[in-house]
């Protein structure tokens, strides 16, 4: 029988809210006709999760939903990146394809072989990608018809170190990386993250760069403005794939700082 669960989970904030915590990558589920597909025995399989997955993230939102003034609402990704990433163009746009890694990856952080070669990635986008992206339009929309204006802040983490499969990975990497659109980041929303996240150290833009928009609003409607933030996972957590530290509070707290010089 197919799950027809949706892929995600949209956990609503205040209502007149216009921010939008976007939580993409913090799962390690894998569906069981999915995992049928990944070459990886289970324990090759545990260790890339541990490598690609952006833990403990949700929890770091929900600090900061549960911190701020008035809640944002949450988008949470409920799947593991493995099953789709919902955050790369699904087509011949993508520059992640160059390593195996677009919006259905065959390839592993280490550049090892994920799935066969030839793989059919039609099926997932269907069945996952589309209806994540369908789902997250929809929700911007009617934020926009609320509040007349959304901040999407995008939750990721990145490894100390650089993995084989980054293509920007020689550059900076700060404790928190702050990610920017040349559209739809405005300086006053760069600087409140800025601001926001002092006390760790802050960067921009490398080693990961960009923001999350749904395609519909991309590069059209300076409504819908955006900022990823990236953070080093030692300032929270054992790596790869560790337990939770007290740093993961204060930064959602930080995040909920910005959340609410935003809302």
């Amino acid at each position: 029988m197919t799950d027809t669960t949706p892929p995600f989970r949209l956990l609503p904030g205040a209502p007149d809210s216009p921010v939008l915590l976007h939580v993409p990558h913090s799962s390690r589920e894998i569906p069981p006709d999915v995992r049928e597909g990944i070459l990886l025995g289970d324990e090759e399989l545990a260790l890339e999760l541990d490598h690609i997955t952006d833990s403990h993230t949700a929890e770091i939102a929900a600090v900061a939903a549960a911190a701020a003034g008035a809640a944002p609402w949450r988008f949470v990704n409920r799947l593991s990146r493995l099953v789709v990433d919902p955050e790369r163009f699904p087509d011949e746009r993508e520059e992640m394809l160059s390593v195996g890694m677009g919006a259905v990856y065959t390839r592993t952080t280490h550049r090892a072989a994920l799935r066969s070669e030839g793989f059919d990635a039609g099926p997932l986008l269907d069945r996952y990608f589309a209806p994540y992206a369908r789902a997250m339009t929809d929700v911007v929309a009617e934020r926009l018809a609320v509040a007349g204006r959304v901040v999407i802040v995008d939750v990721h983490s990145y490894p100390t170190g650089p993995l084989p499969y980054e293509l920007h990975g020689s550059g900076p990497r700060p404790p928190v990386c702050l990610g920017t659109d040349a559209f739809h980041t405005p300086p006053a929303l760069l600087d409140a993250a800025r601001r926001a996240f002092g006390g760790f150290g802050v960067g921009t833009d490398s080693p990961f760069a960009g923001t999350y928009v749904p395609l519909e609003h991309y590069g059209r409607d300076p409504r819908v403005s955006a900022l990823m933030v990236e953070i080093r996972r030692d300032l929270y957590m054992s790596e790869p794939g560790g337990p939770a530290g007290p740093g993961a509070e204060a930064l959602g707290l930080a995040l909920a700082a910005l959340v609410d010089a935003v809302a």
